[in-house]
């Protein structure tokens, strides 16, 4: 029996990627680690399902030696065939990253490598979704691969019933111009759309996104704020998406609440 901590890791790059890589030398020492992880970039698919086509999995090799099994679909196909099919026991801990650019406010919506930490989140596994600023390959992850670690610890020793899924932002900066990490909220940033209009060869009309990322805030208590003053964000995400409170005006509004006994009702 191996009394190890199993770590399941992922990400949205791809199992190619210097992010995954590095995340998985800096958690080597903490329990056995297994690689389940897209065969190519799969950046912005949120939490897509495969459910029009199979899933190929393969053992995917580095420097001569096994790293891991790469996945044609998502980080979510990942992480859900890997806790119900591949693995021989349930991980204690995903981590999902580390993503070459941030992934705050409105982005966890969208955001692959924060999708497949929130997949194990919702099969109870303490998670963790780790991002650094930069989307240049080349970039410094050193720091963010180290502070994975510090985090991957604690959450390997968190004693409580309570399930956390962490989203960690990791300034693009070296070790010592990082001021420290803040405990954060979201911002209110927002993507402008744009979509412009060009042609491939064959003079047919395609559209490419390339919309601006609009952030007009500088609380240093949201993760924007927190990234562009130089410290790591940790903001703890949770999935239940009911705003009871609103919820309690509009079903007042439609009839289907009861102000007085302050209880939900049919309507007939």
């Amino acid at each position: 029996m191996n009394n190890k901590p199993l770590i399941l890791v992922t990400n949205d790059d791809g199992i190619n990627s210097p992010g995954i890589e590095i995340l998985v030398k800096s958690l080597s020492n903490l329990g056995e680690i297994i690689v389940v992880a897209p065969d190519t970039q799969r950046s912005a698919v949120s939490s897509s399902l495969s459910i029009n086509k199979p899933l190929r999995v393969s053992k995917f090799h580095k420097n001569g030696s096994f790293f891991g099994y790469s996945v044609d679909g998502t980080p979510t196909d990942c992480v859900k065939l890997a806790i119900s099919t591949l693995l021989d026991r349930k991980p204690d801990l995903v981590v999902s990253g580390i993503n070459h650019g941030k992934n705050t406010s409105i982005n966890v919506l969208y955001s692959g490598t924060v999708a497949g930490a929130k997949e194990g989140y919702l099969a109870n596994i303490n998670s963790i979704a780790i991002s650094h600023s930069s989307h240049s390959l080349d970039s410094d992850l050193s720091y963010a691969a180290e502070y994975s670690q510090i985090l991957a610890r604690k959450l390997l020793n968190y004693d409580s019933n309570e399930i956390l899924l962490l989203n960690v932002n990791v300034p693009n900066l070296q070790k010592e111009l990082i001021k420290g990490a803040i405990f954060t909220k979201l911002s209110n940033a927002y993507w402008k759309d744009k979509y412009e209009m060009r042609l491939d060869p064959f003079g047919n009309e395609y559209y490419w996104f390339a919309g601006s990322y609009i952030n007009n805030s500088n609380d240093l208590n949201t993760d924007d704020g927190a990234i562009e003053a130089n410290y790591v964000s940790v903001t703890a995400l949770e999935m239940n998406h009911l705003n009871d409170n609103f919820n309690k005006n509009i079903a007042n509004y439609l009839g289907f609440f009861d102000e007085q006994s302050n209880i939900y009702r049919r309507t007939k």
